[in-house]
């Protein structure tokens, strides 16, 4: 598949989701160190005229995705959804706003094992989302449940 290509219900880009499209969401390159982002622009704004607390949830979801995608490929015979998300925003936002993300030491082998075993899990992802002035704006525990399609 070519990259943010959608086969089925398959993605192997998140920026190709239609929300995700929809609102702007560009892939960045790996050595980055940020997963996604959105552009500075006005219609991202919210009455401070800072970056709207629903774009940085979107940076923060998506780059929680884009993790899963890079740790655990496209997710072929699976399901994966939010199942839980919890933030914490940090300064207001300027301009472009990137997201970087981590999972705990050895949650992603815990993963691919309760997958192969059990046919599910749960993947907790922390993410940080980060504006053009390199200022952390918001952090969020996103957790995912990933099952076996047809379960």
């Amino acid at each position: 598949m070519a990259q943010g290509e959608i086969k089925g219900d398959v993605y192997n880009d998140v920026t190709a989701l239609p929300f995700n499209r929809f609102i702007g969401m560009e892939a960045l390159p790996p050595d980055s160190g940020f997963l996604v982002s959105l552009p500075a622009a006005p219609h991202y704004a919210n009455h401070l005229g800072t970056v709207h607390a629903s774009a940085l949830l979107a940076v923060a979801e998506a780059g929680s995705g884009a993790f899963i995608l890079k740790h655990l490929g496209n997710g072929d015979g699976y399901l994966t959804v939010v199942r839980r998300l919890q933030s914490k925003f940090r300064r207001p936002a300027m301009g472009r706003v990137s997201a970087r993300a981590c999972a705990k030491a050895g949650a992603i082998d815990d993963v691919r094992s309760d997958l192969q075993v059990k046919g599910r899990a749960l993947f907790s992802v922390s993410v940080e989302v980060v504006d053009e002035a390199d200022v952390v704006v918001m952090s969020a525990d996103i957790e995912w449940f990933i099952t076996r399609e047809g379960r």
